[in-house]
């Protein structure tokens, strides 16, 4: 095997590998939940859900690839099974489980705040411990992309009423002193 020499230790490598790995399984996970859901989703919000469901499992795809490809391109190999993915992955199975609407919507709405919340720590980790900003730069696009679809569960959840200046109608009345 050719060695990787790219300005990173083998010991900076592996700990990277490691983060990425971990991503890389919380990511499949979401991914089969994501699916699951897009399938089993029924009720008034059925199509609104099921299309917002593909894109975002077609984007979970996407993203599963490129981290499996930064594990390669730093020298390593990518965890590639589900009995791999389950022994490292932080996300939770539901099975059996078939959840009702908005029990989907706030699984997801979990499912990616914990995926936000691990890469801070994994940004953290691959800048101050293993000095690639490389990696830190990648998983930061990652973070920004979880962010914007917890963003979208969330305002799903939501279900407020809002005037045109965006604020709620309760909000008002206080500001008013009504």
């Amino acid at each position: 095997m050719q060695k990787v020499n790219i300005g990173l230790t083998s010991k900076q490598r592996q700990g990277v590998i490691t983060l990425l790995n971990q991503s890389l399984a919380d990511t499949y996970l979401l991914l089969v939940k994501t699916k699951k859901y897009h399938w089993d989703v029924v009720g008034p919000q059925f199509m609104t859900l099921h299309k917002l469901w593909k894109d975002h499992y077609e984007a979970l795809t996407i993203n599963a690839d490129v981290i499996a490809e930064r594990v390669r391109t730093l020298g390593g190999y990518p965890t590639g099974t589900m009995e791999g993915f389950l022994k490292i992955c932080s996300l939770k199975e539901h099975g059996g489980d078939v959840p009702t609407t908005t029990g989907m919507v706030s699984y997801l709405l979990a499912d990616h705040e914990q995926i936000v919340r691990n890469l801070r720590e994994h940004i953290e980790q691959c800048s101050d411990d293993f000095k690639d900003d490389g990696t830190a730069d990648f998983l930061t696009g990652l973070m920004v992309q979880h962010e914007e679809i917890a963003w979208t569960l969330r305002s799903f959840m939501e279900g407020e009423a809002l005037e045109s200046d965006g604020l709620k109608p309760q909000s008002k009345k206080a500001m008013a002193g009504v």
